[in-house]
């Protein structure tokens, strides 16, 4: 599914207007990375949460060499499916 078409499912749900709809996930998605960025935890009860993990700094491999490659500490952003969410899913 696109962006788009998410946009007219949550106006057809909602009785809002398109554009009211693409602004209101594009504040979702701006309030997500934000508090994502500050390193909290969002948790919509039933949906699932979103967290920010660190990973440490490693050592990999070049596959095509064989040369040792330093891989920098990153933080890396996970979701959890809710109980309600897989539920649904597994229907």
């Amino acid at each position: 599914m696109t962006k788009a078409q998410l946009v007219e499912l949550m106006a057809a749900k909602s009785g809002l207007t398109k554009a009211d709809s693409s602004r209101a996930l594009e504040a979702f998605q701006d309030v997500v990375a934000e508090s994502l960025q500050k390193g909290e935890k969002i948790t919509l009860t039933g949906f699932g949460s979103f967290s920010v993990s660190k990973r440490a700094a490693r050592e990999g491999r070049n596959p095509r060499t064989g040369l040792p490659v330093k891989i920098a500490a990153r933080n890396s952003v996970s979701f959890k499916a809710g109980s309600k969410l897989k539920e649904t899913v597994n229907r």
